[in-house]
């Protein structure tokens, strides 16, 4: 005769079975189980490890049926988890006062419930739809409560004092282990906060090093930092790029005739200049007193006639007025071709040797004495001017 299917135990069979199942666990078993769970605590890494490592134990150290992980916030109690033959109250929120975990924490005790429906603690409304006929709950730390653990049974049962002190130095574990990694989270905080606060001082401490004070364009570090790179990225494409070396005009005039004050806000307006027509892509940075350079590659708008265009930036500037001084530079400009080779070092050289050329043509010049012609011989690959 074949067996007849009855289908899912109803869960008061389901409760009477793991009661049987439970009794005959020796209390040397439970002892292993409880350490087993303090162990596995004091390696949890996170608080959803912890509760996991909580609902399985408990359940298992009384043989009960349901076990739940109850947090306090501030003036609620929240189901976090739970582990249990049917659904509970996970991730429900119940005021303190009005549900035992609640008791629980405020009485710094255990309560031990045989019969819920007897309890005038039990807030009977929330427990009807559930399979629990009786319960302990004990707190997560008796000194200062920050949670509790909850065991429920589907019939009527008196938890025995042993299985009440295992639940309690479960919960007693738990507070440890809660403690740790509230510290260790606190501690990575600090780690990462002070990270932070180092990374955001060597940068603060990298641009104090590589920017210019007054302007704040790229000191001569800065640019030599900037200007590499750009050259390789120009030689990995095949581009060229050109640099240009400008020497401030008459500044020392202006020192003495009006100040340091206002030669420190022609330096400004120069750096202003250059910093408001350049396109994004191109570097400049005051790489001395009165000097500056700008490099720029063979993507720029400005690639070709650099220095023409220069000047009618500063001759745009010196159309507007209302300064004690209109703005002049001589500039010297070398084009560069992947073919060259060469560093910022040569360049900047090149492009100096050029710049004062030019200045010494324009003060004879204005000083009505004939050009003469320089000396400079153009190298290969690079336009003088």
């Amino acid at each position: 005769m074949d067996a007849v299917d009855e289908g899912p135990l109803p869960q008061s069979a389901k409760s009477l079975s793991h009661t049987r199942e439970f009794a005959e666990v020796s209390e040397m078993a439970r002892m292993q189980r409880l350490l087993r769970a303090v162990q596995e605590l004091s390696l949890a890494a996170s608080l959803d490890e912890i509760q996991r490592i909580v609902r399985s134990a408990a359940r298992e150290l009384t043989g009960a049926d349901g076990a739940t992980f109850v947090l306090r916030e501030d003036d609620e109690c929240y189901y976090a988890d739970e582990d249990a033959i049917a659904p509970l109250w996970k991730g429900s929120r119940f005021p303190l006062e009005t549900c035992i975990s609640g008791w629980a924490m405020l009485n710094r005790a255990s309560a031990v419930i045989p019969d819920i429906y007897r309890d005038p603690r039990i807030p009977h409304d929330a427990y009807r739809p559930t399979f629990v006929k009786s319960l302990v709950m004990v707190p997560i730390r008796t000194l200062d409560p920050i949670g509790a653990i909850g065991n429920y049974w589907a019939r009527e049962r008196q938890p025995t004092p042993k299985e009440v002190e295992l639940l309690q130095a479960l919960a007693d574990s738990t507070s440890v282990a809660m403690e740790i990694m509230r510290i260790r989270v606190e501690l990575e905080e600090r780690v990462r906060t002070r990270t932070a606060e180092l990374e955001r001082a060597l940068e603060e401490n990298h641009r104090l090093a590589t920017t210019d004070e007054l302007t704040g364009l790229s000191n001569r570090r800065g640019f030599y930092l900037l200007a590499e790179p750009a050259l390789l990225e120009a030689l990995r494409r095949g581009d060229g790029c050109e640099l240009a070396y400008l020497d401030v005009d008459r500044l020392k005039a202006v020192n003495d005739d009006h100040g340091h004050g206002v030669g420190d806000s022609l330096i400004v307006d120069v750096a202003n200049v250059l910093r408001g027509w350049l396109h994004p892509s191109d570097l400049v940075g005051r790489v001395g007193g009165d000097e500056f350079c700008v490099l720029v590659t063979a993507g720029s708008d400005h690639f070709a006639g650099l220095k023409d265009k220069l000047a009618q930036a500063f001759s745009e500037f010196n159309a507007v007025g209302g300064r004690p001084y209109e703005l002049s530079v001589s500039i010297g400009v070398v084009q560069w071709q992947v073919t060259d080779g060469g560093g910022v070092d040569e360049l900047l050289a090149r492009a100096d040797e050029l710049m004062y050329a030019n200045k010494k043509a324009r003060l004879q010049l204005n000083a009505g004495a004939p050009v003469r012609p320089c000396n400079c011989t153009p190298t290969s690959g690079g336009d003088r001017y």
